[in-house]
C-alpha cells in the first residue's frame, strides 16, 4: 500500500519520491497545501473505491497515516 501511495504522491502531486517516507508529514515535510490534500483524498477515493468521511480528513498527517487509513478502509 505504501508503494501505491508513494506513486500517487510522486506522479499526481509532483512530490520528489526520495522525500516520501512513512513518517513524512504531508504538509510540513512534503509541502502539500490544503488543495493538494483534497486532491490526494479524491485520488484515494477513486483509486481504492472508498469514501473518506469529512471527519476523517484530519487523520491524514503523515504518509503512514494515509497508508494505514487506506489499509483499514479496503479490508
Amino acid at each position: 500500500m505504501f508503494e501505491k501511495v508513494k506513486e500517487m504522491l510522486a506522479n499526481d502531486l509532483q512530490i520528489n519520491p526520495d522525500d516520501i517516507k512513512l513518517e513524512a508529514e504531508l504538509i510540513n515535510d512534503l509541502g502539500i497545501n490544503s488543495l493538494e490534500l483534497a486532491d490526494l483524498i479524491l485520488l484515494c477515493e477513486e483509486k481504492f473505491g472508498i469514501e473518506v468521511k469529512d471527519d476523517d480528513i484530519h487523520k491524514f498527517i503523515t504518509v503512514g497515516d494515509v497508508v494505514t487509513y487506506l489499509e483499514e478502509s479496503t479490508k
